[in-house]
Formats: structure tokens, sequence, C-alpha cells
């Protein structure tokens, strides 16, 4: 079975044909409990994501600050292993129909081999790889792999990148581009921050992928303002926030991450 990487252009360019920012949600696999997390992600398509990233819980997220940390150390504890977060993956897809991502540093899919992950991801329904740290100099296996089972590779991007390093990312990956918003660890922010607008600027000159903003979106009047010039909002902090507010009751945090959902869904179609 083939990825659906050709889903998650489509829904990236329908986004874009409506004159709006699409909305991709964040979490991490297991939390707040694999079944949990499943449901979770569910709500957060049912609520206004138009895409989803599922987390690969990682011992040492270099990338995430303290909130999805925890989270992070939530799932662990549970247990979740690898054939949960494809498991996730398959759940979530089969009841949205949604682009469902894995995000995950480099490690555990080596670990795992290669291709037993791509095959496995793909069969499972899913359109791509988020790599954080996978240098692209390094990911020529991967990228293989991605493109014969029909996966997408996303990179990431940041305002410290040179331009000739933008064009090199770029030109490795497919999907879309994950432009990190500023220097520094995943979170909720006051501000947003020039640097993003100026990073989508220079990314855009050197490549014809989408290019989505994370890294710091945590509400509808930042996801509105990252909207007015990025092809896509990312949000993940925000959202686990929501279940780590309700602890001993998943109904109500499945009701917090749906509504989040619905008011961020509502800023990235406010573009002027």
């Amino acid at each position: 079975m083939a990825g659906k990487v050709e889903l998650l252009g489509s829904v990236l360019a329908a986004a874009k044909a409506e004159n709006r920012a699409a909305l991709v949600g964040y979490l991490p696999a297991g939390f707040p409990s694999v079944d949990g997390g499943v449901r979770a992600l569910t709500a957060m398509l049912e609520g206004g994501c138009d895409i989803v990233e599922v987390g690969l819980p990682h011992s040492d997220p270099v990338l995430d600050g303290p909130v999805i940390q925890t989270a992070d150390d939530i799932a662990l504890r549970g247990g979740v292993k690898i054939v949960d977060v494809i498991g996730t993956v398959r759940e979530v897809h089969a009841a949205t129909g949604a682009p469902v991502l894995c995000m995950t540093y480099w490690n555990p899919v080596d670990r795992y081999g290669v291709e037993r992950f791509a095959a496995d991801l793909a069969e499972a329904g899913g359109a791509g790889c988020i790599l954080p740290d996978l240098p692209v100099e390094e990911s020529e296996v991967w990228c293989k792999a991605a493109e014969q089972h029909g996966l997408a590779t996303v990179f990431v991007v940041a305002p410290s990148s040179r331009d000739e390093r933008l064009a090199k990312i770029t030109a490795a990956g497919s999907g879309f581009v994950y432009a990190a918003s500023l220097m520094g660890v995943t979170g909720t922010r006051e501000s947003v921050g020039r640097e993003a607008q100026d990073l989508v600027r220079r990314t855009r000159a050197v490549t014809e992928l989408p290019v989505c903003v994370g890294l710091g979106v945590s509400t509808p009047g930042q996801a509105a303002e990252v909207a007015q010039f990025a092809d896509g909002v990312i949000v993940g902090s925000a959202f686990v926030k929501r279940l780590l507010a309700a602890p001993d009751d998943l109904q109500a945090g499945l009701a917090g991450v749906r509504e989040l959902a619905g008011e961020l869904a509502e800023g990235v179609r406010k573009r002027a």
C-alpha cells in the first residue's frame, strides 16, 4: 500500500484555493494514553485541523519544549512503542480520511529499520515523516525509501538557515517545508515574530513547496497573523496543554482540543 503524499498535497492545495492557510495540529502518540491519543487527534481533525502530526515520543526531544516533553514522558512511562505510533497513524487516518504525518527524531527510525519504518508507515495510511534532526546530507537512504512508499519527507528550516542552505534542504524534501518561527524549542509564546515572515519569504524564493510555520503559535490571533504569510500554521503545545489541564477527565480534554481546533481554524481563515 502506498502512502498518502498525494493526499497531503491535495489538502494543502485545497486550502490555498480557499485563500487560507492550512491548520496542522500535533500531538505525541501515547498521550494521554494510546487510545486517548487516537481520540484526541481525531477530535482535532473533527474540530477544524486539516492535517495532523503524530509525534514519536523520545527521551531526549531536542526541538521540543517543556510542555511536549511532559507529554512525551507520560507516553513513555505508559509504555508506548513504535508499533503504537504506527497504529495511531492508522486509526486516525481511517477515522477521518485526513493526511496524518509522523514527526520523529532519526534514531528510532534507524533502530527500527529505515525500509521497515517507511513500509509500515505507508501501509498504515501515513502521508509522510517530519525529521527535524536528520541532516539533509545523510538523508538519501530515507528519502529513497519514502519516495518508494509514497511518503513525504518534510525537513525543518530555521531563521539561521542561509539562502544556499535553504535551497539544499528544500530540494531534498517533499510535501511541505516546516519553517521554525524562531530559534529555540516548541512552546506557546506571546508573539511569533518577524523572523518567521522573513524565513517564509526566503524559503519561497528557492522552492515551490508549501511553507508551513510552527513553534510558538498557540492562539487564534497568532494563527491569523501567521496565516497572512504562510501556507500552513502548525500548533502543538497548545493542544497538549488542553489535555494536561484535564488529567483525570479525558472527555473534558477531548472537548478542549476540539474547541481549540475550531478557534484556530477560524484564525487561519482570517486573511485580509
